[in-house]
């Protein structure tokens, strides 16, 4: 049973690392660690306002519409990050 949760979780940091470097590449930004921080934020982040404003992307993919989704929050993330630095 712990290796499915192991496997999650390395799912979870992989769309995470996608999600962070896809959102550098449109707002700028690098350094993986970078990319993990902002990606597994901006996966909370959109989740939540995609919820809240009840957004469906019509993406039947689960994989592509979390990366989507991740890659939006992480965007926001950061906007943010910079407004507040």
């Amino acid at each position: 049973m712990g290796g499915n949760n192991n496997r999650a979780i390395l799912v979870f940091l992989g769309i995470g690392i996608v999600a962070g470097f896809l959102a550098s590449l449109i707002v700028g930004g690098g350094g993986l660690i970078t990319y993990l921080i902002s990606g597994v934020i901006g996966s909370f982040v959109g989740g939540y306002l995609f919820t809240a404003l009840r957004i469906d992307l019509g993406i039947r993919n689960d994989l592509v519409r979390q990366i989507v989704t991740s890659t939006v929050g992480a965007i926001i993330v950061v906007i943010l990050a910079r407004l507040i630095a």
